[in-house]
Parts: C-alpha cells; sequence; structure tokens
C-alpha cells in the first residue's frame, strides 16, 4: 500500500502559508482521476475556494468547521443523483492521499458542507447552482500539527 495512504491523516490547524499553484493542479488532478458510479460524470463539481473573503464568509457560516484552511476544496453534486455522494467521498478520499504525498494538509469535512447548504447566496457566490448541492469539503493546507495517528487496526476485519 502506498505510505500516502499511511501519511494521511486529519489536520485541523493550519499554518498561513498559502498553497503553491503547482500543488492545486495536482490536486485538483487527484479529484479528476476519482472513479464514478455509472460514468456519470456530470453528476459532480468541484470548487476551490481560496479567496479570502469567500473563505472567511465559509468559516463565519460554519462557526469555523473548516478550521482556517487557507485552500477549501468544495465537492458539489447533482440533488438527485444516484451515486453522486459516494463519488465525492471518492474523490476526496483521492484528494486528501494526493495532499499527503505532497506533504500538505487535509480534512474531510461533512458537517460543513451541510451547514454551506443552508446558504444559498453564499452557494451561488462560489459557484454551485440551484441543481447541485456541497456534498463534502476537504480543507488543505500546510499542517500546523502532526498527530501520531495509528490506523492500521482501526477497523474489525473478517476473512472467510
Amino acid at each position: 500500500m502506498s505510505d500516502s495512504v499511511f501519511k494521511r491523516v486529519a489536520i485541523r490547524k493550519y499554518t498561513d502559508e498559502k498553497v503553491d499553484q503547482e500543488d492545486i493542479t495536482k490536486l485538483i488532478a487527484a479529484f479528476q482521476a476519482a472513479p464514478c458510479g455509472m460514468h456519470q460524470a456530470k453528476d459532480m463539481r468541484m470548487i476551490v475556494v481560496k479567496d479570502t473573503s469567500l473563505l472567511e464568509r465559509i468559516e463565519t457560516l460554519t462557526k469555523n468547521a473548516c478550521y482556517e484552511a487557507p485552500l477549501l476544496f468544495v465537492i458539489n453534486v447533482k440533488k438527485d443523483s444516484m451515486f453522486g455522494q459516494r463519488d465525492a467521498s471518492v474523490a476526496a478520499e483521492n484528494i486528501m492521499v494526493e495532499a499527503a504525498d505532497l506533504n500538505l494538509g487535509s480534512v474531510y469535512l461533512m458537517n460543513a458542507a451541510r451547514i454551506l447548504n443552508t446558504d444559498d447566496k453564499l452557494l451561488a457566490d462560489i459557484g454551485i447552482s440551484d441543481a447541485y448541492e456541497a456534498s463534502v469539503i476537504v480543507a488543505c493546507g500546510h499542517a500546523a500539527e502532526h498527530p501520531d495517528d495509528d490506523r492500521s487496526k482501526r477497523y474489525q476485519v473478517l476473512i472467510k
């Protein structure tokens, strides 16, 4: 298994350092490489938020649920999509594993996405149309913490 899979942990504290555009491009490529159910790629979109004023508005609305990360990947799906929520989760994992490979921190945020969906004006301002909803947000940036999180025996596994 890839070292990046094991290296990826939830980071909830970030430095003020901006993420390089080259790294953002690689993170977007990781999103693009994600699988989707029944080839319904049009059911999922992503907004990359790095504008300070939009980040502040999202933090205010979500009561800092995005941990003041300097970069947010807002993955949105069609409201009537059969597989959209699952596809968004897979795409988020791709982004987070790539972030770990780039020595960046990230965290998967479902509740922040749920809260974001309550503000139609903010959704419109970041570019999410009425037919879509935020499914998951991946907060990303340079980690200001380095938790030691051994996840090697986290879940029960049965082999039959």
